[in-house]
């Protein structure tokens, strides 16, 4: 049996940013019903909700206090159902988030842990002694991903460990409570009819805590701090993928079996172990999401994920935007290294990136990246060319970035600004009132309405794409054209389709054919930074 997910192109939805039905300035589960036709237009094949749980929003929800419910501001279960039952009545498939690392604050279990030292709940997180005399010191000098300590003390003198923010406790996958649980969540929603779920962290459930070690602190993301402790206490252990196996025989009991696609930052040759036939089903290729403008480095890390994923039988799975990262138009309109960090902190002015550059080899990496055999995700917005929000006022940030990393990391609210519908009012089209999120004045000139007008919009570009996308084969492979592929260029073949990419700033020639889309307008040459899908009849000479 063919498996749909092997070609196929998911929408991510970030549920509090794409519609607002009832004018309270939260996105919500109904809105999101009422834009589905927009999706289907587009040609996606799915649909892949973030977080909608109820929870606290300390992180964007992905701190959840109860994960068989519907958060109140974004509807209920019914809603759920409904929205569920429409997208399949348009041939979508729904992927929904699960989180297995942590919990809320406010979950049931933690509140009963919090409550007593004695209570069985504290063994269903990570609750440790603390060092010193007094027990005063962090049990390790483990950090939190959002900055300061991965542990806070609670009033009877113990520590917890919470990866995250203080307010998104570990669970402690070493306890058979926590596994048997996940396993009746994974049931919960595959019965209602949900056909997959994305990951959460999934690369760091398991901890190693007998005996608890200090880390080798190093500066950057997690990437260096497993390059310099090869035996990492909580990230990447050879433990965690037992579970994976675990919910493969959970998920693999329905008809058809439930998907799986997973959040791993990791190199490509141990991020697809997670992918083994018994395990998951995909793993997000975030090395292509990191690889810089050039046609060398995305040879390498195509032809890379090609061959790792064909060792353990799956496909890569490209995605090039989030909502954890800045968006893609201002991104490749910076310079080359530019630290995003210190420029959202400048509110996007320093430097200024150049948006017309940013534009087009969006488009181009667009095209790149639709041509590529395997499956896609595309981030809302991602098909209107939206760029980063980088000038937010800093009373308006909600990321705990913000808070945890004592103010120097603005995060990723930039990403998750309100979609525009609509060319004015008071939410471009977002909803009936304001958005939670402010949106900058210019957002509706990137509207759906303005492009939906205009054939050489983005928004056209990606639905062409995607039309055309279904002509290649999900059973072959790409093939290189090893005359073209010169310097800046990167080409390559899908059936009878000719894919260019011309990642330098020069046009290039073309062989004679027929152009089925470009990213720019060819005149018989390519120009730079831009992607064409031709039918080819002969060389260029």
């Amino acid at each position: 049996m063919r498996q749909w997910w092997r070609d196929a192109v998911l929408y991510q939805v970030y549920p509090r940013s794409l519609a607002d039905s009832d004018g309270d300035g939260v996105g919500d589960l109904r809105g999101i019903t009422e834009r589905l036709d927009h999706i289907a237009a587009l040609g996606a094949d799915g649909i892949w909700l973030s977080p909608f749980y109820p929870s606290p929003w300390a992180d964007g929800g992905y701190d959840v206090s109860d994960f068989r419910g519907v958060d109140p501001s974004l509807g209920t279960l019914a809603d759920f159902d409904a929205l569920v039952a429409s997208a399949h009545m348009r041939d979508l498939r729904v992927m929904i988030d699960i989180v297995p690392n942590h919990t809320s604050e406010e979950h049931a279990w933690f509140r009963a842990a919090l409550a007593s030292p004695d209570a069985p709940e504290r063994d269903l997180y990570v609750f440790r002694d603390g060092r010193g005399p007094d027990g005063s010191e962090p049990p390790t000098n483990w950090r939190s991903t959002f900055g300061g300590p991965a542990w806070t003390r609670v009033p009877d003198g113990q520590w917890y460990l919470h990866m995250f923010a203080p307010e998104q406790p570990d669970l402690n996958w070493g306890h058979e409570r926590v596994r048997e649980e996940f396993r009746d969540i994974l049931r919960f929603w595959s019965d209602r009819g949900v056909d997959g779920f994305r990951i959460d962290v999934a690369y760091a459930l398991v901890k190693d805590l007998d005996p608890l070690r200090d880390l080798v602190l190093v500066e950057g993301g997690r990437f260096e701090d497993i390059a310099a402790n090869p035996d990492h206490p909580f990230l990447d252990r050879p433990e965690v993928h037992e579970v994976y196996r675990d919910w493969n025989r959970v998920l693999s009991a329905y008809d058809p079996p439930r998907a799986t696609v997973a959040e791993v930052w990791l190199p490509g040759e141990r991020r697809v172990l997670y992918t083994r036939p018994d395990e998951l089903d995909q793993a997000f290729n975030f090395e292509f999401l990191l690889t810089p403008w050039n046609a060398s480095a995305y040879r390498e890390v195509i032809a890379s994920s090609l061959t790792d994923a064909e060792r353990v039988g799956t496909v890569p799975t490209w995605v090039t935007e989030n909502h954890d990262v800045v968006r893609v138009p201002s991104r490749l309109g910076l310079p080359s290294g530019t630290d995003l960090r210190r420029w959202l902190l400048s509110d996007g002015r320093d430097p200024e990136p150049d948006q017309d550059l940013g534009r087009a080899r969006a488009r181009a990496l667009a095209l790149l990246t639709l041509a590529l055999p395997g499956s896609a995700y595309v981030y809302q917005g991602q098909e209107l060319g939206l760029p980063e929000v980088a000038d937010l006022p800093v009373e308006a940030l909600e990321d705990p970035r913000w808070r945890g990393g004592g103010h120097t990391d603005k995060g990723r609210d930039g990403c998750r600004v309100p979609l525009p519908w609509t060319r004015g009012g008071d939410s471009f089209g977002f909803g009936p009132a304001g958005s939670w999120l402010p949106q900058p004045s210019w957002w509706g000139e990137y509207s759906v309405l303005a492009q939906d007008e205009d054939p050489g919009s983005t928004l056209w570009l990606y639905r062409n794409a995607l039309r055309l996308r279904r002509g290649f084969s999900s059973d072959e492979t790409l093939v290189w054209d090893e005359e073209l592929n010169r310097g800046p260029v990167l080409a390559f073949h899908r059936s009878d389709v000719l894919i260019v990419v011309n990642t330098g700033d020069a046009p290039v020639r073309l062989p004679r054919g027929e152009v089925l889309l470009s990213s720019a307008e060819p005149d018989g040459e390519l120009p730079g930074n831009s992607t064409v899908w031709m039918r080819p009849t002969d060389r260029p000479s």
